[in-house]
């Protein structure tokens, strides 16, 4: 007896490939693109130590814990690492990568987060791939939040290798991920005598492997699930245009900071400026005495589908996260957000707003 999750169709080198174009229009890239098969850590992994190594200068910017992870893998590598960290409530600005550039001329390597879903802010990647790409140096980006939620555009913005995955704004599954790779990229790559070979992480392999032979068979056994749950995400955004999806997103994103603001009880944005907060995800500020974990269990304890979270780490005792991204980038889930956290501020004696809250995202919904 067959069993539709458990005997799939075969998925050929076609069909496999045929995806990869599909993400490659996603991205409005004319680069090489590689599926990974795995959560968006592999390529992200896989391209840093592929790229980076002893003589490598790499600028690492750090606006939450994704850039730090960057940092860390860099120097495994045997980099030279400068750390660019800013306080994570705010995004890092072009200028501050122009001033590095300034002090040390030598680097060659930029490491960036687009959008760090886990802090709630958006770093500006085109300015500061303008600024990379004029010192010839190489720029990572890590899109992985903000491919769907935002502007993702390698080749506009000189962006050498850049990473999406498709559980976030794609509303996707997370064993699925891609990154796109520039000609100068692959040249740094097969510079490097430390690049993985022979490896799950090594791009260069799935390169000779897969790309220099037509794509035409498969370097091993396709993942089929999450490979058909990727291309049903891609059709789901091009039936309804990119630019109507990243628009939902920031919609959702207004709303929610405009319905949180307004409900008052101590709760506020985390990123300061509006401008710098990530379409993707908002993080509010829990008031004192009355820790982010705390208030988001009691919402979860009401409706435990609620796309909200307490930060990770240290910052589970001040924030508090909104997930509107994907299935959740709607009014009703940025309504059910608000009135649940409303209510967990009202049950520990806090004056809150709840309609008032309500209004004012429905006012902010572009």
């Amino acid at each position: 007896m067959t069993h539709p999750f458990l005997d799939p169709a075969p998925l050929d080198a076609a069909r496999f490939a045929s995806i990869e174009d599909r993400v490659a229009r996603l991205l409005g890239t004319r680069q090489d693109v590689l599926i990974t098969q795995g959560e968006a850590l592999l390529p992200l992994e896989g391209a840093i130590r592929a790229a980076a190594g002893p003589g490598t200068t790499a600028l690492n910017v750090i606006t939450g814990p994704y850039g730090q992870t960057f940092g860390h893998w860099l120097r495994d590598c045997g980099a030279t690492v400068i750390d660019l960290a800013v306080p994570f409530h705010t995004a890092v600005k072009a200028a501050q990568v122009r001033q590095a550039f300034a002090e040390h001329p030598e680097i060659d390597f930029v490491s960036l987060v687009h959008a760090e879903a886990a802090t709630g802010n958006t770093n500006p990647a085109a300015e500061i791939g303008s600024v990379t790409r004029e010192h010839g140096a190489l720029l990572y980006l890590d899109a992985v939040a903000s491919v769907g939620a935002e502007p993702v555009e390698p080749d506009a913005w000189g962006v050498d290798l850049c990473v999406i995955g498709a559980q976030k704004a794609l509303g996707g599954p997370a064993g699925v991920s891609a990154v796109s790779v520039s000609e100068r990229a692959w040249a740094r790559m097969a510079a490097n005598p430390h690049a993985p070979r022979r490896s799950y992480l090594s791009l260069l392999d799935w390169k000779e492997r897969w790309i220099d032979r037509g794509r035409a068979v498969l370097p091993h056994a396709p993942a089929q699930w999450e490979m058909l749950a990727l291309e049903a995400c891609l059709e789901r955004v091009e039936r309804a245009g990119l630019a109507a999806v990243t628009a939902r997103h920031a919609s959702a994103a207004a709303a929610t900071r405009a319905g949180a603001v307004a409900l008052g009880g101590g709760l506020e944005p985390y990123v300061r400026e509006a401008a710098e907060a990530a379409p993707v995800a908002t993080t509010l500020r829990a008031p004192a005495g009355a820790p982010a974990a705390e208030l988001v269990a009691r919402a979860l304890a009401a409706d435990p589908a609620l796309p909200v979270a307490a930060g990770g780490g240290a910052l589970a005792e001040e924030m508090v996260r909104v997930n509107h991204y994907g299935p959740d980038a709607t009014p009703g889930a940025v309504r059910a957000a608000l009135t649940a956290l409303g209510a967990a501020l009202a049950e520990r004696g806090r004056d809150v707003d709840v309609p008032g809250a309500l209004r004012a995202a429905e006012n902010a919904w572009r």
